[in-house]
């Protein structure tokens, strides 16, 4: 789904930033340019992020070991 209409992010480049190596919203933000024009979407992509990461905070705790990702 589009989470920003003005610069044509998805949640799933949203996505695929963290899984690149984003952390935070502020990455996310800099790495997809989503919020940058008129910052409607600044909530929808904030929850995206706040989802994504949680998700794969739990997916880590659940391995019981450290697991780091990287873009190949």
């Amino acid at each position: 789904m589009y989470v920003c209409l003005c610069t044509g992010v998805t949640d799933g480049k949203i996505r695929d930033a963290i899984y690149e190596g984003c952390c935070s919203y502020r990455e996310v933000r800099e790495a997809t340019g989503v919020a940058s024009q008129c910052g409607k979407c600044a909530c929808l992509a904030k929850q995206v992020v706040r989802e994504t990461l949680t998700s794969l905070q739990a997916s880590q705790a659940a391995l019981g070991f450290p697991a780091e990702f990287s873009a190949a």
